[in-house]
């Protein structure tokens, strides 16, 4: 029996995750969950699974926890220094899905145990890429990707040696504005940028995945992931997210990894490593699909995904810039704030505005870098 740390145990990633080790009861212990807040739900949950401790990070929801933990014998904890405990906790697995920065502390803390981290969190690499590969290197742990297109990759580089690839490729849905005008896309509505044709994903990521920034992000966490240089990553539209990413190799041979739209797959392929693991996905049926289309992203449209390359060409901490800038606007959207077509206007405007930070060298830098950046971005708001 192994066991198991899931660090945003209540959204998609994390109910995905306890969906499979429901499936395989007898192979996993549960040792902590962590959720935002959702107290009831996490409850719920550290119950089903018999977990040791649930945290909140939002401590305004502790006694709601409690409560609904009574009798239960399971530990209740709340706050950004309960969640990094938890996440200190010697285990098998820690899988680490905790949205944007808030992970970052968290993630640090299972890297310096020395354990498996299951990565779900990209904005953890992208803003604190070189301190966090730095402590993988320094404390022998292992970083897994959950992202599907990460995954894909890594499951393509098995075997090879990065020296001999070419280039790498990560696929793109295109969101659910791909086929619209630029002036139907700067009209899009919350509830339509939350509306992803594909995967089932929250608001923040779905937003994400809408403007592109998702893939700029994405193309920032493979550079750390896989240093094959910012010159050979690249990103391709495939409308049907069957081909999750492409790895090219010296020879001209390409691999390709296949799988429907459905995040059990690469979790699956964390649970198991370096085996596999049955899931209950359906065999793919390639017949039905018909055919397989491919473009290359309009950054006019979607500039997202120039900006975030431009941002890992500056390097420094101008990836942290973009990452804390787009989660501030991202939240401005979703509240009515800004329009649609904004978000990457105040983004690009952040990461213009002075001279950046240095680059971080530690977690307490890079947690700097981030409150600049964020204050930035407020006050950006305000001309946007």
């Amino acid at each position: 029996m192994r066991t198991i740390a899931i660090l945003g145990a209540t959204g998609s990633v994390g109910a995905s995750t306890l969906d499979l080790i429901r499936r395989n009861r007898a192979e996993w212990r549960v040792e902590a969950l962590t959720a935002n807040c959702r107290a009831e739900e996490l409850a719920a949950l550290a119950r089903e699974f018999g977990a040791q401790i649930a945290v909140v990070g939002d401590e305004s929801c502790l006694p709601a926890l409690r409560e609904a933990l009574a009798g239960s014998g399971i530990e209740a904890a709340a706050g950004a220094r309960a969640l990094v405990e938890a996440a200190s906790r010697p285990v098998d697995l820690t899988l680490a899905a905790i949205v944007g920065c808030a992970g970052l502390a968290p993630v640090m803390a299972a890297i310096e145990q020395g354990g498996t981290i299951a990565l779900a969190n990209k904005e953890a690499l992208v803003s604190a890429g070189e301190v966090m590969t730095a402590a993988v290197a320094k404390h022998g742990a292992t970083l897994l990707p959950v992202d599907s297109e990460h995954n894909a990759i890594f499951q393509c580089l098995q075997g090879h040696d990065l020296a001999e690839v070419r280039t790498i490729t990560l696929t793109a849905s295109g969101g659910p504005f791909r086929t619209w005008s630029a002036e139907r896309i700067a009209a899009a509505t919350p509830a339509q940028a939350v509306a992803h044709p594909n995967w089932d994903m929250g608001a923040k990521i779905s937003v994400d995945s809408a403007t592109m920034f998702n893939k700029g992000l994405e193309l920032i966490e493979a550079h750390h992931l896989f240093p094959v240089g910012l010159d050979s990553l690249r990103i391709l539209i495939h409308p049907q997210s069957v081909v999750h990413s492409l790895v090219e190799y010296c020879d001209g041979s390409t691999l390709a990894q296949l799988g429907p739209a459905d995040m059990r797959v690469p979790i699956a392929s964390c649970l198991a490593w370096p085996r596999r693991m049955g899931t209950p996905m359906a065999t793919l049926d390639l017949a039905s699909i018909g055919s397989l289309s491919f473009e290359p992203p309009d950054e006019t449209r979607f500039p997202a995904t120039r900006i975030a390359r431009e941002a890992a060409q500056a390097g420094g901490s101008a990836p942290a810039v973009l990452n804390a800038a787009n989660e501030v606007a991202v939240a401005a959207f979703l509240a009515g704030k800004i329009a649609f077509s904004e978000i990457a206007v105040m983004v690009e405007r952040v990461l213009a505005t002075g001279n950046q930070p240095p680059a971080p060298r530690s977690l307490d830098e890079v947690l700097a870098v981030d409150a600049v950046a964020r204050a930035r971005a407020r006050e950006t708001l305000a001309v946007v």
